[in-house]
Formats: C-alpha cells, sequence, structure tokens
C-alpha cells in the first residue's frame, strides 16, 4: 500500500493483488452477527423489565461527561481538517454517531413542553444537521484527498515551470 501524495491527506491506495482482499478478519462479521442478533432478545427483556422512571445518582456528570466526549471528536475532527489527516473519516463518524444519540436522549429524557420543545428544536437545527455534515465528511474524506493532492501536483508543476 502506498500514500496517494506526500503532503496531502494520506490515505492509503490498495496494492493490485489486494484488490479482492477484505482489510478485515473473517471472524468479525459472524462475531458481530452474533452480537446484534444476542441484542434483540437483550432489548426486547429490558423494554420489559426496566422501570419507566428511574432516578440517577450522577445525571449532571454522565451528561457533562459525554458532552466533553463530543466535544472532544468534533475538535479532533477540526484538527484533522486542517492538517489533512487520514483519520478525520474515523473522528468524523464518531462525531456523527455522538450527536445523533445526543440528540436522541435529549429529546427521550426532556420534560413535556418548554424543555422537549427545546430539544427537538436543538436536534433538529443544530445536532442531527451536524451529524450530516460529520458523515459527508467521512464519506467524502478520500475523494477530497484525492482531490487536494491533484492541486497541490498542479501547483507544483506550475512553480516548477521556469518564468
Amino acid at each position: 500500500m502506498t500514500p496517494i501524495a506526500a503532503g496531502t491527506m494520506r490515505f492509503m491506495e490498495p496494492a493490485a493483488t489486494d484488490a479482492h482482499r477484505s482489510p478485515v478478519p473473517r471472524w468479525v462479521a459472524p462475531l458481530f452477527a452474533l452480537v446484534g442478533a444476542g441484542l434483540v432478545p437483550w432489548t426486547l427483556w429490558i423494554a420489559y423489565d426496566l422501570p419507566q422512571r428511574h432516578i440517577a445518582r450522577h445525571w449532571d456528570l454522565a451528561w457533562v461527561g459525554f458532552d466533553v466526549a463530543m466535544a472532544g471528536l468534533l475538535l479532533a475532527t477540526a484538527y484533522a481538517a486542517v492538517r489533512q489527516a487520514a483519520w478525520i473519516q474515523s473522528s468524523a463518524a464518531a462525531a456523527a454517531t455522538m450527536l445523533a444519540c445526543d440528540a436522541w436522549f435529549d429529546i427521550v429524557t426532556a420534560s413535556r413542553g418548554t424543555e422537549q420543545a427545546m430539544a427537538v428544536t436543538t436536534a433538529l437545527l443544530i445536532e442531527l444537521p451536524l451529524a450530516v455534515i460529520c458523515i459527508w465528511v467521512a464519506h467524502n474524506a478520500e475523494q477530497a484527498g484525492e482531490y487536494l493532492a491533484a492541486a497541490n501536483r498542479s501547483i507544483s508543476r506550475r512553480r516548477a515551470r521556469p518564468r
């Protein structure tokens, strides 16, 4: 595997012989299928067994910790964008996931009335649109790297020409 271009996003291109080989070990798919299938009965059981109301001792700490982690991922994604780092796909995807989870839990844990209206409004106007942007970044980062590599080659050729 070789980098696309020095000084740009460091995405890797598979060698011609690796074109049909998956970079993921074979045991990953059965493991995830087993865990995903196992979650179905677990989810049905907790839906039946969990109380509708529960008081948590460290509710504030849970939310602050979650928001700190989410801010860290958004800042890491910004840093990866500035540095044109290959791991921007991972940080952007993780940030999108946390934003969607934050919107979900804000809405379902909000009290009726103003609190719930505020949760829905921030989800629709801030968290979910930002999550969509993060998914777009994660999906298009490789294309952006190729575009930047081509732009760098073009700029380098212009500078190399004698005037």
